[in-house]
């Protein structure tokens, strides 16, 4: 499974594009940032277990837990500024 070994790449890009978008001051960048973060999770989960890389698997299985409590605290106001944001328009 040589083509796994390639995965550490894609992870890392992920990695860090969610970053930039969690840092967004807006909600649903972040959203969409906390959504890639879980990506890459799965990314380094996959190429840690070719790597046999027990501690980055434990890491990333709890990193992703910390990312889905990003994602339900953060979906309320990703939806409220998108319905400020329309309300605005329409005034």
């Amino acid at each position: 499974m040589e083509w796994m070994a390639w995965l550490e790449w894609p992870a890392m890009a992920a990695s860090l594009l969610a970053a930039w978008l969690v840092a967004s001051v807006s909600a649903r960048r972040r959203l969409a940032g906390f959504w890639v973060f879980l990506a890459s999770n799965a990314l380094w989960i996959a190429w840690g277990w070719q790597d046999q890389a027990w501690a980055l698997i434990v890491l990333n299985i709890c990193l992703a837990a910390m990312n889905v409590r990003g994602i339900v605290k953060n979906e309320g106001r990703a939806e409220s500024s998108s319905a400020d944001a329309s309300s605005a328009d329409s005034s």
